[in-house]
């Protein structure tokens, strides 16, 4: 394929990650009007990776799910990190909060990374830890603004399940994992959504499929087949075919995305204190990544870019 076809398919893959991940905050939202946060979020990555394992093994067989148990192991615990508890905590921070104002937290997630590697003794350049005060002012502008009870409970949530969704993204690079990143996904995927299906069960979550809403249900259709399967198809494919510095980007895109389709679709309001707190959050994100792409060892944005959370 020539230069121009390939500019195309990066451009295509690029459209997928930014709108699709950023509209999964509001297929969330939906989803969650007449199904409960945890079992729909583990029907999802359980349907998912049934469907990518379903495909991988039609393409390239057994091969690709040949691992170590400690490999297996590795996958499973970034499942619970990013899916269980990352993924399942935005879900059930949205009964509380706004589907753009998830986002906007959510974006967030650079810095925490930040901060682990400080923790773990790296030193990060002076402009990305600049960067990160900047973005942490806008997460506390976002957090102390909510107002109500429900709205500050909603937040407390989904802050945990962004450090959760950072831990998880931090040791996916430094434990042994499965070779190929399908499978990887796969298991992630099949773990992280049973522990969901069996949390909410636990916690006394129960679906009535009658009173199951016609766009609860084309809501969870869309997070399966595209937040699940061609959104992070895409950001695989293009880990291999453009640079990090540009896949990078969707960190501050994407929640731009959720909050126009918040107020378009739910007719979400955004007060001009949420929209110069999650300013701040994409400019704190945009110093981190702009200062770290420019260092030769890997930077912080390459485990933060993993999706399967969105």
């Amino acid at each position: 394929m020539g230069k121009n076809g390939r500019d195309i398919r990066v451009w295509l893959a690029l459209a997928a990650v930014y709108i699709v991940w950023g509209s999964t905050y509001l297929g969330i939202r939906i989803a969650i009007e007449s199904v409960p946060p945890l079992l729909s979020g583990g029907f999802r990555f359980v349907t998912a990776a049934l469907v990518l394992a379903t495909v991988l093994v039609a393409r390239k067989g057994a091969t690709p799910y040949r691992m170590t148990v400690r490999e297996f192991g590795g996958a499973a615990l970034v499942g619970v990190l990013l899916l269980a508890a990352g993924n399942g905590m935005v879900a059930v921070a949205e009964q509380h909060i706004s589907s753009g104002l998830a986002a906007l937290l959510v974006a967030s997630v650079p810095l925490w990374l930040v901060m682990l590697r400080t923790v773990f003794r790296d030193r990060p350049h002076a402009l990305t830890l600049a960067g990160v005060l900047v973005g942490f002012a806008g997460v506390a502008g976002l957090s102390l603004g909510g107002g109500t009870s429900s709205a500050t409970l909603g937040v407390a949530v989904l802050l945990l399940g962004s450090v959760s969704w950072s831990v998880g993204s931090f040791i996916a690079q430094r434990i042994p994992m499965p070779k190929d990143p399908f499978a990887a996904s796969t298991v992630e995927m099949a773990v992280g959504g049973a522990v969901m299906l069996l949390t909410g069960l636990g916690i006394g979550e129960r679906v009535d499929i009658g009173a199951v809403t016609g766009r609860s249900w084309l809501a969870m259709v869309f997070l399966v087949f595209f937040g699940s399967l061609v959104a992070f198809t895409s950001y695989v494919w293009l880990l291999g075919n453009a640079p990090i510095s540009l896949v990078s980007t969707y960190a501050y895109v994407n929640p731009v995305v959720a909050v126009v389709l918040g107020m378009i679709v739910l007719d979400e309001r955004v007060t001009a204190g949420m929209l110069l707190a999650g300013l701040l959050i994409v400019i704190g994100v945009a110093l981190v990544i702009s200062t770290e792409r420019r260092k030769p060892a890997p930077s912080v944005e390459e485990p933060a870019l993993r999706e399967v959370g969105s």
